[in-house]
């Protein structure tokens, strides 16, 4: 028997299968470090009952995938949360830093596993959340210019932020505006 036959298309499909792509840029300490230069983050970790998941979809038009809500309080004041959502096959891992009032202070991309759609750490792309309030329903081609090429990653980040927003209003009561 020729053996190499046998093999031969298991050795073509991963061919086929095109090649895989990750890329880490950043670790939780790190995008705390950028986004709260100084301070020290004391964790804050909250797990969701199932009438706090129901609230945060309702205010915010996203599914809760996860009840653990994996939260930070700053030193310095706001709040830091380590996140994902699914990209167009894979998770994107990131985070989210929220001044005192909950409002949106700056999105870093921790890791990107996708062929396509790393535009997304384009850091003209991920300003547009900063200012962005507590219980706002973003909405992309709207609020959140999409980038050509990453649609899908745009709009599952967008997705992100604001059930973030609205995860933040439930747990500490913040209001809209």
């Amino acid at each position: 028997m020729n053996y190499r036959l046998v093999f031969m298309p298991v050795a073509s499909l991963a061919i086929l299968a095109g090649p895989a792509y990750s890329k880490v840029y950043l670790s939780v300490e790190q995008a705390q470090a950028i986004l709260f230069p100084g301070a020290t983050m004391k964790p804050a970790f909250q797990t969701l009952t199932r009438d706090q998941a129901k609230a945060i979809e309702k205010r915010s038009g996203v599914d809760v995938r996860s009840n653990n809500v994996k939260i930070w309080r700053a030193s310095t004041g706001g709040y830091f949360i380590a996140d994902e959502v699914v990209g167009k096959h894979e998770f994107i891992p990131f985070a989210l830093a929220l001044d005192e009032q909950g409002n949106v202070k700056g999105v870093e991309v921790l890791e990107y596993r996708e062929a396509y759609g790393g535009q997304i750490r384009d850091p003209q792309w991920r300003k547009q959340f900063v200012g962005k309030k507590p219980g706002e329903r973003l909405r992309l081609g709207k609020d959140i210019q999409n980038v050509s090429g990453a649609t899908l990653s745009c709009r599952h980040i967008t997705d992100g932020v604001t059930r973030l927003l609205a995860t933040y209003e439930v747990l500490f009561g913040h209001s809209r505006g």
